[in-house]
């Protein structure tokens, strides 16, 4: 879902371009642009010379769309919601998970949200938290203990809300008291679209990826937003007064991907599982945690690390509602996605 998902038609075509032409002779991973960061697989890169190659998204539909056009790649890093979808439509294969050293150390709440009959479909990769997000210089931070900011007239086109429609629902559920979507009812549906509606005349932005709300909030157009736990970690480090709060009195979300097994990749599976093997190494749980604020879908390790570094990066228990962006209903999702659209363009 998550860090830094740009994409440009030139990059993507060239890529389309060149893919025939290296497919059998080394992985192709289909993914959000920033996962290329090498951090994340050293020891794939240690085995085989250099990093894959990597073609990028802007978003899980886009995918989708372009994998059932005929798009081959051999790995692809969809998040949770998706995941049913894209193997509904015959897009993945099943794990070999004799093949992943480490699958005992992995989440176990999340590998078996996607397993079907004896198959497992996901390899969890990586998780974060969605949370108020602000200056601390440029707000009253009294006041910043309740979702309740962002329909505050004080704010009006200094917010920015996630152009994601499941960060920005899980906002909007919980700010009307829905902690658990999957138990949403169409009143609940109804309620959230109102609230969504009310905000939209006080949003500055909706941000696409995590350096572009950087950017806003360094600058101070946007002072209140709804954001990952990428950007207090990231902009602390370059002494950008932003805070982020998970335990205002309606709750925080949290969010996690994985890898996936593209159907007829076109090339040896062997790489595929260095490069998830790779990913489940203790030393990208620490890089992942450390640099980039994110956790890591290895349990093991996350425990490893200790909750002092955990509540530090914003990964740690807290005592309000989290609601979980565990897989929902296909036909409310494309409802949400389709009632998105009109809020966004103000309808």
């Amino acid at each position: 879902m998550k860090i830094n998902a740009l994409l440009t038609g030139t990059i993507l075509s060239g890529f389309l371009a060149a893919s025939a032409a290296v497919a059998g002779d080394e992985l192709i991973v289909f993914d959000w642009s920033g996962y290329e960061d090498e951090g994340f697989f050293q020891a794939y890169i240690q085995k085989h010379g250099g990093p894959p190659t990597f073609a990028f998204f802007g978003d899980e539909e886009e995918a989708f769309q372009k994998l059932r056009s005929g798009f081959k790649a051999d790995v692809s890093h969809p998040c949770s919601q998706s995941v049913s979808k894209w193997h509904e439509a015959g897009l993945i294969e099943p794990l070999d998970t004799s093949k992943i050293t480490r699958w005992d150390e992995v989440n176990d709440t999340m590998k078996e949200a996607f397993k079907v009959g004896d198959d497992y479909y996901l390899l969890p990769a990586d998780w974060g938290s969605t949370a108020l997000t602000y200056r601390t210089d440029l707000v009253d931070e009294s006041a910043m203990n309740t979702l309740e900011v962002f329909r505050d007239p004080k704010y009006a086109g200094r917010i920015s809300l996630p152009d994601n429609v499941d960060d920005v629902y899980a906002l909007a559920y919980l700010a009307t008291g829905v902690t658990d979507w999957s138990k949403a009812t169409d009143e609940d549906f109804v309620k959230a679209n109102a609230w969504l509606r009310e905000v939209h005349q006080y949003v500055r932005a909706y941000w696409a990826d995590g350096a572009e709300l950087g950017q806003l909030m360094t600058s101070g157009e946007v002072i209140v937003a709804w954001a990952w736990n990428e950007t207090p970690t990231t902009l602390a480090a370059e002494e950008v007064p932003v805070a982020a709060n998970r335990s205002t009195k309606e709750g925080s979300s949290t969010w996690f991907c994985g890898y996936v097994n593209l159907k007829d990749g076109p090339n040896d599976e062997a790489a595929m599982y260095d490069f998830f093997n790779a990913w489940m190494e203790p030393e990208s749980t620490q890089y992942i945690v450390n640099e980039w604020g994110y956790g890591s879908g290895n349990q093991a390790q996350m425990t490893a690390l200790g909750a002092e570094a955990l509540d530090g990066a914003g990964l740690g228990d807290v005592e309000v509602p989290v609601l979980a962006q565990i897989p929902m209903d296909q036909q409310l999702r494309e409802k949400m996605i389709a009632e998105f659209e009109k809020i966004k363009a103000g309808f």
